[in-house]
């Protein structure tokens, strides 16, 4: 990974974070911000891609996904719901 890319992909980590933290619900902004500020380091490109997809699907639905709530549509049922899940029991 080159300077530039370690740096973008830093300043991306940290928009999710504060996007994360800050999502409209508390019950979700303590959920999504206290997993973003713990685990999004250790993601791949591919897991920010999609985590970044499901906090635009917005808090009513993640909430509801997390909680098992609503059925999760295939594109969000990925590894990364099940790590929020499980991030979910630590709480």
């Amino acid at each position: 990974m080159t300077l530039d890319t370690e740096t973008s992909r830093h300043i991306r980590i940290k928009r999710l974070i504060y996007r994360a933290s800050y999502t409209g619900m508390k019950e979700t902004d303590l959920l999504l911000g206290q997993f973003a500020a713990r685990h999004l380091a250790s993601l791949s490109e591919g897991q920010l891609d999609c985590f970044e997809q499901m906090l635009d699907a917005g808090d009513p639905a993640i909430l509801g996904w997390v909680k098992g709530d609503v059925e999760v549509p295939d594109r969000f049922n990925t590894d990364v719901l099940d790590l929020i899940k499980e991030f979910k029991k630590t709480l």
